[in-house]
C-alpha cells in the first residue's frame, strides 16, 4: 500500500446531459476525469491520485461508486463477502452496499469521502471523523460534491440542506457533518442524514494493567495499518502523542523509519524530538522555518483547511509550513495528532467529572473544523493520516473512566502508561505542548499585528478578520495562495480597526 487511490475528487450527478465545470483543487496529483451515462444520468468524476485511478472508483449495475481516502479494516470487511474479493477499496465498499445498503457505511473505518449513485439514490458518506471533508451542492435533479468547498464555487447555488452543515460565505454549499450519510433524492433535491458514528456517551471500568495493554493494542493496530509497505514518515515533536506513534511504526518495520521535525527562529523542540530520534534509530530530519515564511504560509493554511476559525488557523499553520517544505515524491506521513482530545490532554482538571465534562463537550464539537484534513500535506502531493481518530482507538479511548486519564498527577496516563517501555522516561513525563506553541507561531502572528499598530485587546479580534479576509480570497474567490500576502491582510485588517478606533464606532 502507497498512496491512496484518489486523494480528493470533484463528483456530480445530473438528470439529463448538463455539463459539469472543471475546478482545481488544492491537493496535488494527477487529474482524471471521466464521464458516464446511466439511464437518463450522467455520472461525472474527476480525481486527484497517484497513478491508479481505476482503484477509487467501483460500478455495479446501475451504481457507481468514487472514493477518495482508504479503509483500515480491509480484512474483517472482506469476511463479510463471498468469494471473489474486490480489487480496491472502491470495489469493496461498493459490494458491502449491495448487501447491505446505507448500513455498510457503519461498517467502515477508514479516512474517506464517498460519493455513490444508485439509480434516482444518492449516497454522500463520510468517515466516523469527517476526517476527509466532503462538500455537497443539491438542486433537483443535479448533485455536486467534492472534497474540497472551493471546488463548488462556480457551481449553482444549491438549496439549504438541514441535513447539513452551511458553509460560511459560500452559499449553497453545506459540509457533510461526520460519520454521516446524506441520503439524497435526485428528482426531488431532498435529503435525509443517516448517522453511521457517533462518539460513545458511556463509560468503561478497566483495571490499569487491562487499560494500558488494551490501549497499547488498539493503537499499534492503527499504526500498523497506516504504515503502508514503505517505511512511513512521522512528524516528531518529542512529546509523548507523537513519540508514541513513531515508536509503535518503529516496531512494526523493517529498518528504521523516517521522523521530521519543524522548528522556527522563534523556538523549536529539536532537543526533545531527537532524543526520541536517536532512542528509536529513526532517520530524524530537523527543518527550520523562518518567522517570515511562516506567517507567509497564512493563505495556504487557510486554503488547504478552509476553516474560518483563527485558533485552528493558527494550530495547523505550523503543519502546513513543514509540509510544503516536504520535497520529493509523495510520501505517507503518520501524526500524532488528536490524542489530546479522546484522552483530555488540554485539561488540567483534577477533579473527574469536570475532567469528563470537558472531554464529552470536546468530543462533541470536533466536527466541521477540518484539523485532520489530509488537504494540508495534500497541497505537497502527500497522504497525511492519524492513528489516534482510528474509529476503533477513539471507541477505547473515549470510553475509559477519567481516572484513567488523569492520574497520579498526570495528564493522559493511560497513554504515557502504555509506552512507558519503549520511549526515554524524559518523554514518557514531558508535559503538554502545541505543536503551535513549540514553534512559535501563536506568538509570531500575535507580534505580526502589534507591529501593524493592532492594540493587545483586539489581537484576537484582528486574527479572526485576517482570517476571514484570506478565506474570501483563496476559497471564495479562488485566488492562487502564492498571490495572496499575508501583510495586505494585515494591513488591511489594521486599517479597518483603527477607522473604527479613530471614528468612535
Amino acid at each position: 500500500m502507497s498512496l491512496p487511490a484518489a486523494t480528493g475528487f470533484l463528483a456530480a450527478v445530473r438528470e439529463g446531459d448538463e455539463s459539469l465545470p472543471l475546478a482545481a483543487l488544492a491537493t496535488a496529483g494527477l487529474r482524471d476525469d471521466t464521464r458516464e451515462e446511466f439511464e437518463g444520468r450522467t455520472v461525472f468524476s474527476g480525481l486527484v491520485h497517484s497513478g491508479a485511478p481505476d482503484g477509487a472508483r467501483a460500478r455495479g449495475r446501475g451504481t457507481s461508486l468514487v472514493l477518495a481516502g482508504e479503509l483500515y479494516n480491509r480484512e474483517e470487511l472482506r469476511s463479510l463477502l463471498p468469494s471473489g474479493d474486490p480489487v480496491g477499496d472502491a470495489e469493496l465498499v461498493l459490494a458491502l452496499f449491495e448487501r447491505y445498503d446505507l448500513h455498510a457505511f457503519r461498517l467502515l473505518n477508514g479516512r474517506f469521502a464517498i460519493l455513490l449513485h444508485a439509480g434516482p439514490r444518492v449516497l454522500l458518506a463520510t468517515d466516523h471523523a469527517g476526517s476527509v471533508p466532503l462538500y455537497v451542492s443539491v438542486l433537483p435533479g443535479r448533485v455536486t460534491a467534492a472534497t474540497e468547498a472551493k471546488a463548488l464555487r462556480g457551481v449553482a447555488a444549491g438549496r439549504a440542506l438541514r441535513a447539513g452543515r452551511a458553509v460560511r460565505r459560500l452559499p449553497g454549499v453545506h459540509q457533510v457533518p461526520a460519520g454521516t450519510v446524506l441520503e439524497t433524492s435526485l428528482g426531488s433535491g431532498t435529503c435525509t442524514a443517516h448517522r453511521t458514528w457517533a462518539p460513545p456517551l458511556q463509560r468503561r471500568i478497566l483495571p490499569e494493567a487491562d487499560a494500558v495493554d488494551a490501549v497499547r493494542e488498539s493503537l499499534r493496530r492503527a499504526v500498523r495499518a497506516r504504515s503502508g509497505q514503505a517505511a512511513p514518515l512521522v512528524v516528531l515533536s518529542g512529546g509523548i502523542d507523537s513519540s508514541s506513534v513513531a515508536a509503535l511504526a518503529a516496531l512494526g518495520t523493517d529498518g528504521p523509519i523516517d521522523t521530521v521535525s519543524m522548528g522556527t527562529d522563534v523556538a523549536d523542540e529539536f532537543p526533545q524530538s531527537r532524543l526520541v530520534a536517536e532512542h528509536l534509530g529513526t532517520a530524524h530530519r530537523e527543518i527550520t522555518v523562518t518567522t517570515a515564511d511562516l506567517l507567509r504560509r497564512l493563505p495556504h493554511a487557510v486554503w488547504a483547511a478552509e476553516s474560518l476559525d483563527p485558533d485552528i488557523i493558527e494550530y495547523l499553520l505550523p503543519l502546513t509550513a513543514l509540509y510544503l517544505r516536504l520535497e520529493g515524491p509523495g510520501r505517507r506521513i503518520l501524526t500524532g495528532y488528536g490524542a489530546d482530545i479522546p484522552l483530555g490532554g488540554m485539561h488540567r482538571e483534577d477533579r473527574l467529572p469536570a475532567l469528563d465534562s470537558a472531554l464529552a463537550h470536546d468530543m462533541a464539537t470536533y466536527d466541521g473544523l477540518n484539523e485532520m484534513t489530509p488537504v494540508l500535506s495534500g497541497i505537497s502531493g502527500h497522504w497525511s493520516t492519524h492513528p489516534y481518530w482510528d474509529r476503533e482507538v477513539l471507541d477505547l479511548l473515549v470510553t475509559l473512566e477519567s481516572g484513567l486519564k488523569r492520574r497520579y498527577g498526570q495528564d493522559k496516563w493511560v497513554l504515557r502508561a502504555a509506552m512507558g517501555d519503549l520511549l526515554p522516561s524524559q518523554t514518557v513525563l514531558r508535559p503538554k505542548l502545541g505543536v503551535h506553541e513549540g514553534s512559535g507561531a501563536t506568538s509570531s502572528f500575535s507580534r505580526l499585528l502589534t507591529g501593524a499598530g493592532i492594540e493587545p485587546s483586539r489581537v484576537h479580534q484582528a486574527k479572526r478578520l485576517v482570517v476571514q479576509e484570506l478565506f474570501d480570497a483563496v476559497v471564495v474567490a479562488g485566488r492562487h495562495p502564492d498571490e495572496v500576502e499575508t501583510a495586505q491582510a494585515v494591513q488591511s485588517v489594521a486599517d479597518r480597526l483603527g477607522h473604527r478606533v479613530g471614528t468612535g464606532s
